[in-house]
């Protein structure tokens, strides 16, 4: 029988575990959005598969200055970003471990104190969103975006496509484009947001193009088995509405993406951090779509990932919060090991208290 701590290979990358640590924004990226030296550690921390994770997935990362939402998350379009990036990789790697960069555009989830210029994010729309970022000084109200032209669309598409060539050059992987939480992929998604008349609204296929187009940039750019795509369905994560036909939608948007032949598929059951059962949704169907490897995420306990994986109804178990208190979490999952408080007050900007402080088991006996 098959358990969370075999091996697997998944697209053109081998895993010594299906233990995953999920995306986790910390803010603590240096000036410039330069991943550092902190980060590197605790990356590092986390990486052994042998106590850690058997992928990790980076935080989530902005493919240019406009898709930045939150104060100091890093960024992977330059090249001092790229430098910085290398040092996490190499520290990973140093531990035997893996990891893949999550390419993130926020769209509308963002603040003007923190777009270029102070100008209005961009989006799929003009509405604003009902929802709170991280920025100087605090949690703030979100702006008022403004609409992307058609014409401007192609050069976002490029963007993620640069940020993956980035990405490769870093040292990652792979990559993993965050198409969920109400982002922008998200937000040309959703009927419930997308209120465009344009070739990138209206119908379902028109609302599926932007997705499309990005993930056909990125897998053309450093192949199909070393890019993977995170999806939340039904989640209502920054004021993104569920979508009129959801299970119709997020399986049109999976099975058109077949001829990619993508690394896995990462998708969030329930509400992002909340209720697993906020609405209906059918994750089997879903998967059904897909023919790479399907993670899932989202509120997983010990007992709960071990029988995903038994049953076959997963190959892959990514744990977020738990990673954070426990960087061996690897070791305490085989051997059953009571876990550390997660220190909420510190998830957020800060130094190495409540991000590298957490202690591992020590030296008891690996089961």
């Amino acid at each position: 029988m098959t358990t969370l701590f075999d091996p697997l290979r998944v697209g053109d990358i081998d895993l010594a575990t299906r233990i995953v640590m999920a995306p986790l924004t910390r803010n603590r990226a240096s000036p410039g959005q330069v991943p550092n030296e902190l980060m590197a550690q605790y990356y590092a921390q986390r990486a052994n598969p042998a106590t850690g994770a058997g992928l990790i997935v980076s935080e989530a990362t902005q493919i240019c200055p406009e898709g930045q939402g939150y104060l100091d998350t890093p960024g992977l379009y330059n090249a001092a970003q790229v430098a910085g990036w290398r040092g996490v990789t190499a520290a990973v790697h140093g531990q035997g471990g893996r990891i893949v960069a999550q390419l993130w555009h926020v769209g509308r989830v963002s603040n003007v104190s923190l777009q270029p210029g102070g100008q209005a994010p961009v989006s799929s729309t003009a509405r604003r969103a009902n929802a709170k970022t991280y920025v100087a000084g605090g949690f703030a109200e979100v702006s008022a975006p403004r609409a992307l032209r058609s014409d401007e669309i192609a050069g976002v598409v490029g963007q993620y496509r640069h940020a993956a060539l980035m990405a490769m050059e870093a040292g990652f992987d792979g990559v993993e484009v965050h198409g969920a939480n109400g982002y922008l992929i998200d937000q040309f998604l959703r009927d419930s947001i997308n209120d465009r008349s344009d070739d990138y609204g209206g119908s379902m296929a028109n609302r599926c193009r932007f997705l499309s187009e990005v993930m056909q940039a990125v897998a053309g750019a450093i192949g199909g088995g070393r890019t993977g795509l995170r999806l939340s369905p039904v989640t209502p994560s920054n004021d993104a509405g569920i979508d009129s036909q959801p299970q119709a939608l997020y399986e049109h948007a999976v099975a058109q993406l077949a001829p990619l032949q993508l690394a896995y598929l990462h998708v969030v059951e329930g509400a992002t951090g909340g209720a697993r059962d906020v609405a209906p949704f059918d994750y089997a169907a879903l998967r059904a779509k897909f023919t790479g490897a399907w993670m899932v995420n989202n509120g997983y306990t010990r007992a709960m990932a071990l029988d995903a994986v038994a049953s076959g109804r997963a190959d892959l178990v990514a744990l977020g919060k738990a990673f954070i208190a426990n960087p061996d979490l690897g070791r305490r999952l085989r051997e059953d090991a009571p876990l550390n408080t997660l220190d909420m007050a510190t998830l957020y900007g800060g130094g190495a208290a409540g991000y590298t402080s957490y202690p591992a088991l020590g030296d008891a006996p690996q089961a």
